[in-house]
C-alpha cells in the first residue's frame, strides 16, 4: 500500500525539509561554533542578593543607603576558647588581624575588620602580646556590656567582626582567600582554641557558586546517560541514538548561547534551565520519532516519515508553545532567577522547538534511522495494555475520578491552609537552610545563633534635609533613646549606631559606658564627633553620612522569614514614633528600613504569589491551547486533571513529611504542569484521532496503542532526569528534583487511569467488547 501526501502548505514544508537536509546539518555545523562560545561566557553568581529583581524598590534603597555609607557584606568569625582574653589566643586574634591587613588582595582595605582587640587597639596607642596587655584587655572588656551586647565577645568566646567589600564574585572569592591563609597563618584552629565559625553572607554565597559548579557535571552527566540507556532500550539503533545526542547537544548549545549573548548569568536556581529544556526537548523526541518508528507494512520510508511529522505537528507545537508561555509566566515573580528561569527556559523552548522540526529529520534521513519493521521496540506488553484500560478505567471511573477530586482539594489546602485548623505552607527563604546540614557551614551558623545576638541584619536608615546636622546634642540625646529602646526589645538581638559609637568614645575616655545626659556632656561629646568626622571622616563613615545629615542604626536579629520581619518592622517604627514624641529634634529625620534582612522577607512574601500567579497564568495558557487546538470545553477540563492532581499531591506530600516552600519548590508547580501537559495534549490529540472513525473504547484503544508507549517512556525520562538533581549539595535542589520526579511520575499514573475514567463520565457510553478487540489502523484518516 502507499500512503499518499496532503497537498498542503504545511506538507510541503516538513517535505522540503527533509530534501534539503544536508544544507540544514551543514547550517547548524556552521552556527554552533559562535552558540558554544556564547555559552561557555555565562557566567555564575548565587548570590542571595540576587533573588530580588533588580527594578524592586528595595532593593534600590538598599543600593542607595550603600552609597552613603558604604556597602560590603557582613562575614563574623566566632573564636570558641575558655578563656577569650588570655595571651595566646589574643597573640593569634592579633596575628591574624594583622595578616589581614597585610594580605596583597586587601591592600587597599577591601576587608575592614572589628573586634574587641581592634578597638583596644586604636583607643590604647597599640596592642603588645605581652602578659600586661592581656590584662589590661581583659579589664577594658570586662569594665562594660557594650562588646558584650554587640556580639564581639563572651565568656567562652570571642567575635571577629568583617565587612568585604567586594565588587564581585571574583573579588569576593579572592578576600575569601584571604581570611583563609591569614586563618592559617596565625594557627586560628589550633589549641587552646576549640572551634573556629565562619558565618556569613558571602560564605553561603560563596557555598552556593561552589555546589552548583561541582553538581552540574552530575546533573547532566547523569541525564546523559539515561539518554542513552533509554534511547538505547526503546529504540535498539545507534543510529537512532546519534541523532537523538546530537539533536539535543544543538538545543543545549543555542539555548545557553542565547544567555551567554543576552549576558545572562546563571543562579541559585539556573542549573534548572537547561535541564528543563533537555527534559522538554527529548520527550519531543520520543513522540516524533515513536511514530516515526510505528510504520506500517507497505508504506516507504520517505512518505511515513513525512506523515509521522505532519501527524505530530499540531499536537507537539501546541503542547511546547503551551508551555512557552507557561515559563513566560515566571517573569509576575519578584524574584529575579525566577524571572530569569522563565524567559531563559521560554526561549530555550522555542529554540528546541525548531531543531526539533529541521535538524531532527534531517538526522532521522541522513543517518537513516531503523522503524518497527526493522528493528523490534522495547516494551511490546502495552499492545495488551491498551486493550486492557479502557474496560478498567470504565469500570472504576468514579473511584478514580472522585479520589483524584479528593486529593486535589486536599493538595489545595495543604498550601493555602484551612482557617484557625491548619496554617498556610511556610515560604523558607532563610539561605543557611538551604545549605546541606552535613556541612561545617550550617553547623558553623547553628552554633552562632547560640552565641550571637542575631545574624540577619537591617540597617535603620534616618535621612535629613542638608540644614540637619545628627551630631547636635539634641539629635544625639534623641537617637540615644530610641536606639535604648530597640535594645530593650526582644525582637531585636542588638541596635549598633552612633549612640553607640559615643559611649565608647565615653568609656574609652574614662567616663563609663552611660550615655551623656548632662548638657555640658553632651556638648563634649558632639564636639569630639565633630573633630573626628573633620579629622578622619573615614572612622565614622559607617554611623554618619557626608553632609552629616544621615545616619543610620544596624540591627541584629533572627528576623528570618516574612512574618517575624514585619513584627520586627512593625516595633521599630513604633519605638520611632515615640522617640520622636518624646525628642522633637528628631522629627527633622525619615526613617527607612533596609539591608539584607527586608530584602529576604520580600522574598518570603513573594514566593507563595510566584507560585499562584505563575501557576494560574500556565494554568490558563494551557486550557486556552486546549480550546484553541480542539475546540471543545468540559472534556478539556478533564484532561488537565492528571496535571492538577500530580501538582496538588505533590504539594500534599511536601506537607505531610514537613518541607517548606523555598525558592525551588515554588518552581515546581509551573514545571510540571508546563513538561506534563506534553502528555494529555498528545493523549488528547490521538483521542479525537480516534474519535473520528469510533466510539470511546474504541478511540481509547488507539490512543493507548499510538501515544501510550511514547508517554510513558517520555516520563520516564522526564522523570529520571530530574531525579539527578538528587544528588545536588543544595537542599532546595534536591527537594526539586525529587518532588518533580514524583510529580511528573503520578502525572503519568493519571494519563493512563484518571484521564479516561473522566472520558467515559463526560462521553456517556459503555465499553464496547468487539470494538476493543478490533484493532483500528495506525494512519488517522486523512493520511
Amino acid at each position: 500500500m502507499t500512503t499518499l501526501r496532503p497537498r498542503d502548505g504545511l506538507t510541503r514544508l516538513l517535505t522540503g525539509i527533509v530534501a534539503w537536509r544536508w544544507v540544514i546539518l551543514g547550517f547548524y555545523l556552521i552556527a554552533i561554533i559562535p552558540c558554544a562560545y556564547y555559552a561557555a561566557q555565562v557566567g555564575q553568581d548565587s548570590s542571595v542578593d540576587r533573588l530580588i529583581s533588580h527594578d524592586d524598590p528595595e532593593r534600590q534603597a538598599s543600593r542607595a543607603f550603600q552609597d552613603v555609607f558604604g556597602g560590603g557584606e557582613f562575614v563574623m568569625l566566632v573564636v570558641e576558647t575558655p578563656d577569650p582574653t588570655a595571651l595566646d589566643v589574643l597573640q593569634r586574634i592579633d596575628r591574624f588581624e594583622r595578616s589581614i591587613a597585610t594580605d596583597l588582595p586587601n591592600r587597599s582595605g577591601a576587608i575592614e575588620v572589628s573586634s574587641v582587640l581592634t578597638i583596644f587597639r586604636e583607643t590604647h596607642a597599640g596592642f603588645t602580646p605581652t602578659e600586661a596587655q592581656a590584662h589590661a584587655v581583659a579589664e577594658f572588656v570586662g569594665g562594660t556590656r557594650l562588646f558584650r551586647d554587640q556580639g564581639l565577645i563572651g565568656d567562652e568566646f570571642f567575635g571577629i567582626s568583617l565587612i568585604l567589600n567586594a565588587a564581585d564574585r571574583d573579588q569576593r572569592d579572592a578576600l575569601l582567600d584571604t581570611i583563609e591563609r591569614s586563618i592559617a597563618d596565625a594557627e586560628l584552629e589550633a589549641a587552646p582554641i576549640r572551634r573556629l565559625g565562619r558565618v556569613g553572607t558571602p560564605f553561603v554565597n560563596h557555598y552556593f557558586d561552589a555546589a552548583t559548579q561541582r553538581s552540574g557535571p552530575r546533573y547532566f552527566g547523569l541525564f546523559g546517560v539515561l539518554v542513552v540507556v533509554l534511547t538505547l532500550a526503546l529504540y535498539r539503533s545507534v543510529r537512532t541514538l546519534i541523532a537523538f545526542l546530537a539533536t539535543l547537544g544543538v538545543c543545549l548549545a543555542m539555548s545557553v548561547g542565547y544567555i551567554g549573548l543576552t549576558g545572562g548569568t546563571f543562579s541559585l536556581v539556573s542549573p534548572m534551565v537547561p535541564m528543563t529544556i533537555l527534559v522538554t526537548a527529548t520527550a519531543t523526541l520520543v513522540y516524533l520519532h515513536s511514530r516515526f518508528t510505528d510504520r506500517p507494512e507497505g508504506v516507504t520510508i520517505e512518505d511515513h516519515q513525512i506523515f509521522a511529522l505532519r501527524n505530530k505537528f499540531l499536537a507537539t507545537t501546541a503542547s511546547m508553545f503551551a508551555a512557552i508561555v507557561g515559563f513566560a509566566a515566571l517573569t509576575v515573580s519578584a524574584i529575579q532567577p525566577v524571572r530569569d528561569m522563565g524567559i531563559w527556559v521560554a526561549v530555550g523552548i522555542f529554540i528546541s522547538w525548531v531543531i526539533v522540526f529541521t535538524l531532527f529529520p534531517a538526522l532521522q534521513r541522513i543517518l537513516s534511522t531503523p522503524t518497527r519493521g526493522e528493528r523490534r521496540e522495547a516494551a511490546p506488553w502495552f499492545e495488551s495494555l491498551a486493550e486492557t484500560l479502557p474496560t478498567l478505567t470504565y469500570r472504576f471511573r468514579w473511584p478514580l475520578v472522585l479520589g483524584a477530586v479528593f486529593l486535589i482539594v486536599a493538595g489545595i489546602v495543604s498550601i493555602f491552609g484551612a482557617g484557625p485548623w491548619l496554617a498556610p505552607m511556610k515560604p523558607l527563604t532563610d539561605p543557611v537552610e538551604y545549605v546541606s546540614r552535613n556541612t561545617d557551614l550550617y553547623r558553623d551558623t547553628a552554633r552562632a545563633r547560640e552565641l550571637l545576638p542575631g545574624l540577619s541584619v537591617s540597617n535603620i536608615w534616618l535621612k535629613g534635609e542638608y540644614r540637619v546636622t545628627v551630631t547636635d546634642p539634641p539629635m544625639l540625646l534623641g537617637l540615644d533613646a530610641f536606639q535604648s529602646k530597640l535594645e530593650a526589645d526582644p525582637e531585636v538581638g542588638a541596635a549598633i549606631g552612633l549612640p553607640s559609637l559615643v559611649r565608647l568614645m565615653s568609656y574609652a575616655g574614662g567616663g563609663g559606658d552611660a550615655f551623656p545626659r548632662e548638657e555640658a556632656q553632651l556638648e563634649e561629646s558632639a564636639a569630639l564627633l565633630e573633630d573626628l568626622l573633620m579629622r578622619s571622616p573615614q572612622a565614622v563613615s559607617r554611623f554618619i553620612g557626608p553632609s552629616a545629615s544621615q545616619t543610620q542604626i544596624t540591627v541584629l536579629s533572627n528576623a528570618l522569614d516574612h512574618e517575624n520581619y514585619e513584627r520586627l518592622d512593625e516595633h521599630i517604627r513604633t519605638h520611632w514614633r515615640d522617640a520622636q514624641q518624646a525628642h522633637p529634634a528628631l522629627a527633622e529625620l525619615e526613617l527607612q528600613i533596609v539591608g539584607l534582612g527586608p530584602l529576604q522577607a520580600k522574598v518570603s512574601q513573594s514566593m507563595v504569589p510566584t507560585l499562584v500567579e505563575s501557576f494560574a497564568l500556565t494554568a490558563g495558557v494551557i486550557f486556552l491551547t486546549f480550546l484553541i487546538v480542539f475546540r471543545s470545553g468540559a472534556a478539556r477540563i478533564m484532561t488537565m486533571l492528571p496535571s492538577l492532581f500530580a501538582i496538588l499531591v505533590m504539594f500534599l506530600i511536601m506537607r505531610l513529611v514537613g518541607m517548606d516552600l523555598n525558592v525551588a519548590t515554588i518552581l515546581i508547580a509551573s514545571t510540571v504542569l508546563g513538561t506534563s501537559e506534553n502528555d494529555q495534549i498528545h493523549f488528547f490529540y490521538h483521542f479525537l484521532e480516534g474519535r473520528e472513525s469510533g466510539n470511546v473504547s474504541r478511540a481509547l484503544v488507539h490512543t493507548f496503542r499510538i501515544s501510550g508507549r511514547a508517554i510513558f517512556f517520555a516520563t520516564l525520562i522526564n522523570a529520571v532526569g530530574f531525579m539527578a538533581f538528587a544528588v545536588a549539595d543544595m537542599r532546595p535542589m534536591q527537594q526539586f528534583g525529587v518532588l518533580t520526579a514524583i510529580a511528573l511520575v503520578l502525572a503519568m499514573v493519571a494519563d493512563f487511569t484518571v484521564l479516561p475514567a473522566a472520558l467515559w463520565i463526560v462521553f456517556r457510553e459503555r465499553p464496547d467488547a468487539p470494538a476493543i478487540g478490533d484493532r483500528p489502523s495506525i494512519e488517522p484518516p486523512d493520511a
